[in-house]
């Protein structure tokens, strides 16, 4: 059964994002993997950034506090041991869990340089710390010779950014080439719409590569099973706008007939 969204589900934007963020990525690899053959290889790319709960992000450079050795003189003795006050109140705390993200390299095979770097942005991404980690990579791929593709399919959390305010819409698509910087390519993408094609820039004289992400979307949507594991009779986990919502519920009841 497939979606019943012409295009990007807003149900998936919640607690089953992970499991779509690495099969969506896995099925860009599966699509792009023959066009690029024999010139270029694409590898999925994993990495960890510790993420807490109440919007809260930290890498894991950040997670150890500085140390030093300090010596202390010590404090006279007295006659009579100290009585320990017990803890009135005990709480559970936030504790940090490491949240994997997966991106995706294309390179030639002669040199393994990289060619293209295509991000999906996630929710630690888009927020806090994890959203600095990523400016930083950012910022590091956009002063290179590396084109940059950001496909951004949540609604939630702040965009890339950019010298002029973006459209109002709630997915966009990015491309940075490296011989139009600083100018982007971008695709606003309305909740109605179906994902685009977008073309997969490579080295300077190969021809792009097309990407039809609603073609990656469709494959993963069905070959994870999602009409299964969502409950479309409650509102999605990340709220829509009440036109939007509205728009939804009629969408999933069309779909379920």
């Amino acid at each position: 059964m497939p979606s019943p969204f012409p295009g990007m589900d807003p149900y998936l934007e919640g607690n089953l994002w992970t499991t779509f963020h690495f099969s969506f990525a896995a099925e860009i690899v599966r699509q792009l993997s023959p066009k690029l053959s024999p010139k270029y290889l694409v590898f999925p790319v994993q990495r960890f950034v510790l993420d807490m709960e109440e919007d809260i992000a930290i890498t894991p450079t950040g997670i150890y506090p500085d140390a030093a050795v300090v010596t202390v003189a010590p404090l006279p003795v007295s006659g009579r041991p100290e009585m320990l006050a017990p803890a009135p109140l005990h709480l559970p705390t936030v504790m940090p869990a490491r949240v994997p993200h997966v991106s995706l390299e294309i390179r030639d095979v002669e040199e393994r340089i990289l060619v293209t770097a295509i991000e999906i942005l996630s929710p630690t991404n888009k927020r806090g710390e994890g959203r600095n980690e990523y400016l930083t990579k950012r910022s590091n791929i956009l002063v290179s010779s590396t084109h940059l593709l950001e496909i951004d399919l949540l609604r939630s959390g702040q965009r890339v950014p950019m010298r002029k305010p973006l459209p109002a819409a709630a997915y966009f698509v990015f491309l940075s080439r490296v011989e139009k910087r600083p100018v982007v390519d971008i695709w606003p993408i309305q909740l109605p719409e179906s994902l685009p094609t977008v073309p997969i820039p490579l080295l300077d004289g190969d021809p792009d590569v097309a990407l039809n992400l609603q073609s990656v979307f469709n494959a993963t949507y069905d070959l994870i099973g999602y009409a299964r594991a969502i409950n479309y009779t409650r509102p999605p986990e990340i709220a829509l706008a009440d036109e939007a919502a509205q728009w939804a519920a009629e969408r999933v009841q069309s779909a379920r007939g």
